[in-house]
């Protein structure tokens, strides 16, 4: 699977001025969320899990060559599985979910549990996190903008407000396609920004360099 822009913009945008010490990738897919975490702190425990066995070896293999390898560790095991395993609870929870809710499939099964919602549904996701975060965590995801209510209004049911939202076009003159969001069991002000992503075509905003410009070899 390719690296997509809506990964690298969770991974850059997703805050750790809390320094966290404990993170979960919930979808891990190739574990590019959780080696950006691993790059920008210096949290000691890094989870990830993912259900699909082609992503699940692939994340493995990323993991094991990556420069923290040594903190990262990924199941190959259902969400469900893992709340029910796993007692601790994590300080950072972060996840890029499937949430292609089209009524069309494709001939790669691998691809279809990777991007349809029906893989993870929303209220499967948000119950989850609410036994796994900590109770001065944060949980940070990313979604199109037109599941927005839908999603904050869910994880409202279980206690998880929102704090920040960075609503992203992919240029000026676009709607607003992705909402990445932050939760956390405290009310607080909400800090509401929004992002572009290109002026024209290949021509990125100094916004979008100054968020993801650690993250690619060139920028």
């Amino acid at each position: 699977m390719k690296v997509g822009t809506d990964a690298v913009l969770l991974g850059a945008w997703s805050s750790v001025t809390n320094n966290p010490n404990s993170i979960l990738d919930i979808g891990a897919g190739t574990g590019i969320l959780a080696m950006m975490l691993a790059q920008r702190c210096s949290a000691e425990l890094i989870d990830a899990i993912e259900i699909d066995d082609n992503a699940f070896e692939q994340c493995v293999d990323n993991f094991e060559n990556a420069p923290w390898s040594d903190r990262l560790y990924c199941y190959h095991a259902s969400l469900k599985e893992l709340v029910d395993e796993i007692e601790d609870k994590y300080e950072l929870i972060i996840s890029n979910p499937p949430f292609y809710s089209e009524d069309y499939k494709t001939s790669d099964n691998s691809r279809d549990l990777a991007r349809f919602s029906d893989a993870l549904p929303v209220e499967q996701l948000i119950a989850s996190v609410s036994k796994l975060l900590a109770m001065d965590g944060q949980f940070s995801v990313i979604i199109p903008f037109k599941d927005k209510k839908h999603f904050i209004e869910t994880a409202l049911n279980y206690g998880l407000f929102v704090n920040r939202i960075l609503n992203v076009k992919g240029n000026p003159k676009a709607l607003i396609k992705r909402s990445l969001i932050e939760f956390s069991f405290h009310e607080n002000e909400i800090n509401k920004e929004e992002l572009i992503i290109e002026t024209e075509r290949h021509q990125y905003t100094k916004e979008y360099i100054n968020l993801t410009k650690d993250f690619y070899l060139k920028m």
